[in-house]
């Protein structure tokens, strides 16, 4: 019986020649993550059981993203006990305020993750780095306690569905619309502890930002992880970024999948998620002139260079709709100067955005964009769960940057291309 991707990379790092779905198995890691919010708590466990060394300090990687620069006394506090532990163990890979970036954009821009790699991470959206072919999944801060001091972790080796893309995207049309019209079609758990594979003449289609946008949100349908082929376009990202050897998998032709679908990219809208589920979608013709009050464009589903400059075209020459606040947050320092660099700030700015250094803040409800009671946001993240933003009154729209800019510019949802 053959192996889907995401098998073969866990038999690999298993030490046998073959796994099944629903096995369990102990891997070896190549690397393990956390944040400013959930390694605290796996530094008290892993003092709490009495562990005094890490397995590799060159394969930890701590990021002070959440809720800096700190928002409160109780975030100075976790953050000051992770620059703590990472001073103790000299830690490679700790990022702080001023070199720090959203994680899931950050990691990848910094080349800490590759093909055929293993990687855990205290946060749900670690499965973003199957779009370079690797494993990644979200644990707990125990399992990233046990993972910084062993470097193995348990798993159950997940079943797969098969996605299969075809045709080229519409204008307007990106890897946000792909991914919210996914779920939509699945639901929420529609991929439950799977592996979501991506196929089809479709991939190629797509942008690296794209991918990672689509496997960064494969956590909202359930999925344990959500991993791309390795293409021409993935060696030309890792080119310059990875200098240490990597091996891509392929599925066998016989792997076994527990269902298959297919998406024609052609015959996509730009899509929104209404509250309160990503699995909520709309095309944006059926959400229009739904009002709101804030937009965000940021995050680490869609906080990337290619994020920011649909924003500026939609914005550039126009003005944020009074009444509206447009918040933008480049994922990482260096996408922020990039962008820069290419005029979209000044554009920002000028249009009446704020701008914020790179931080999760506003997607959790943490700072930097939290709602009042009854207001509406649109916004580029990946969940709009009740009371994700603010209180339980206050609701989330998710859309692509370009819908969130014209949105913006409208005070409502609106079709980009209405704005051309």
């Amino acid at each position: 019986m053959g192996m889907t991707m995401t098998q073969k990379i866990l038999a690999k790092h298993a030490g046998v020649e073959a796994v099944r779905a629903g096995q369990l198995i102990e891997a070896k890691l190549d690397l393990v993550l956390g944040n400013d919010i959930t390694t605290p708590v796996a530094i008290t466990e892993f003092e709490k059981a009495g562990l005094t060394q890490v397995f590799d300090r060159d394969r930890i990687a701590i990021v002070l993203d959440h809720s800096t620069p700190c928002k409160d006394i109780k975030s100075a506090q976790l953050c000051a006990q992770a620059r703590s532990f990472a001073r103790r163990f000299d830690i490679t890979h700790f990022y702080d305020v001023g070199q720090v970036g959203i994680e899931h954009a950050l990691l990848p821009e910094k080349g800490l993750t590759a093909p055929g790699e293993v990687i855990i991470g205290a946060d749900s959206h670690t499965c973003t780095y199957g779009a370079l072919g690797a494993f990644s999944t979200g644990v707990g801060s125990t399992d990233m306690a046990a993972g910084m001091a062993t470097g193995l972790a348990w798993f159950k080796v997940p079943a797969a569905i098969r996605v299969v893309l075809t045709g080229k995207l519409p204008p307007y049309v990106g890897g946000k619309d792909v991914v919210l019209h996914l779920i939509g079609l699945i639901g929420v758990d529609g991929a439950l502890y799977q592996s979501l594979e991506f196929a089809g003449e479709g991939v190629a289609e797509l942008t690296m930002d794209d991918r990672f946008t689509i496997s960064n949100m494969a956590i909202e349908a359930g999925a344990k992880n959500g991993i791309f082929p390795v293409d021409e376009q993935t060696r030309a990202y890792l080119k310059d970024r990875v200098d240490r050897p990597w091996e891509a998998f392929e599925a066998d032709p016989d792997a076994v999948y527990d269902r298959e679908v297919v998406i024609d990219l052609s015959a996509l809208r730009p899509t929104v998620a209404l509250p309160h589920l990503p699995s909520n979608t709309r095309t944006v013709d059926e959400a229009a002139g739904m009002g709101v009050q804030q937009v965000v464009i940021g995050s680490c589903t869609n906080g990337r260079l290619k994020d920011l400059a649909e924003a500026a075209a939609i914005l550039a020459g126009r003005k944020v709709r009074d009444g509206v606040r447009c918040i933008v947050i480049p994922a990482t320092q260096q996408i922020y100067m990039d962008a820069m660099k290419a005029g979209y700030i000044e554009t920002f700015i000028t249009s009446g955005c704020a701008v914020s250094t790179p931080t999760c803040g506003p997607c959790l409800g943490g700072h930097m964009g939290v709602l009042a009671d009854g207001e509406r946001c649109v916004s580029t993240t990946n969940r709009n769960f009740v009371g994700r933003m603010g209180p339980v009154s206050s609701e989330i729209i998710l859309a692509s940057p370009a819908v969130a800019a014209a949105s913006a510019v409208a005070g409502a949802i609106i079709d980009p291309a209405s704005l051309s």
